[in-house]
């Protein structure tokens, strides 16, 4: 690559942030061996005793090292070839999950350079520089992904696009809820909405069958399913719709891996409302079991 052009002080930070994280980022050992290997020198006090460190923290040492090194060549090359060196495929092949989360991290930072760490573990030019942290996080698309690994619902990745985006995990399970209303209303044509379209949609009521049910209720196997569906959904709305809807976000801490799981749970949801059909009889003579 030719060279590039200096990082800025806090791209230089966030590198060393990702890299010499205290509880997820490489042990002191990791980061000689990747310093070495890209030919940077570590200008941090050596301690005298094998295996041992001065008391610097991993991030500090590193970022040391490395805007020594970009200072002397007044380009970001070297520093370029160390995340190489950290991200090599291999060294990642017991836990590729730690991987993804580094590239997405390290990609939010190098997009205000223009740069973007492929999936070989390489890093490669983008066509355009992020000038916003909403933008920067909108191209690592890290929660995007994440989402089309588990084979989430199309209609999911269509209601919480521009959530999705933002990584708003906290707005993007909210949209994912309203979904699942959404989808029973057009199913239905009826104009409620929460636990009322539930209650309308899915329990028989006087007419003994639902007027959208999830198999044939015919046995009480089937009407076990059904049940299961719609204390399912009560669950949904009650535990994520509301909570959402009705609290401010500061006050509502949603994790990325809560709002997988949710996600994932809501996929399977629309799933089964994809299968569900509208019951021909609403006055059937047997009652459910």
């Amino acid at each position: 690559m030719p060279a590039v052009p200096p990082f800025d002080p806090a791209t230089l930070r966030e590198v060393a942030r990702i890299l010499g994280d205290t509880k997820s980022g490489l042990s002191n050992r990791e980061l000689d061996e990747i310093l070495h290997e890209a030919g940077i020198d570590d200008p941090s006090p050596k301690s005298k005793t094998p295996y041992t460190y001065v008391a610097i923290s991993k991030r500090d040492r590193l970022f040391a090292a490395i805007e020594a090194r970009q200072g002397h060549d007044q380009a970001a090359n070297a520093v370029l070839k160390l995340i190489e060196c950290a991200m090599h495929p291999v060294r990642y092949r017991d836990n590729s999950a730690l991987f993804e989360e580094r590239r997405d991290e390290l990609n939010v930072a190098l997009a205000f350079a223009g740069l973007m760490l492929a999936e070989t573990g390489k890093v490669a030019r983008r066509s355009e520089v992020a000038t916003t942290l909403d933008e920067a996080r909108a191209r690592s698309r890290r929660l995007r992904r994440r989402l089309l690994d588990r084979g989430v619902h199309p209609r999911i990745l269509a209601a919480c696009a521009s959530e999705i985006a933002d990584e708003n995990y906290f707005h993007t399970v909210l949209e994912a809820a309203k979904s699942l209303a959404a989808e029973i209303r057009e199913k239905t044509r009826l104009t409620a909405d929460g636990l009322d379209l539930l209650n309308q949609a899915l329990e028989p009521g006087q007419r003994h069958y639902p007027l959208l049910a999830c198999n044939a209720l015919q046995t009480p196997t089937d009407w076990s399913e059904q049940r299961g569906l719609t204390q399912m959904l009560r669950g949904v709305f009650s535990a994520f719709r509301n909570p959402t809807a009705h609290e401010p976000k500061v006050g509502w801490f949603l994790s990325e891996q809560d709002a997988l799981d949710a996600l994932s749970l809501m996929s399977w949801l629309h799933r089964k409302l994809d299968a569900s059909v509208l019951t021909a009889a609403t006055t059937a003579s047997a009652a459910p079991p």
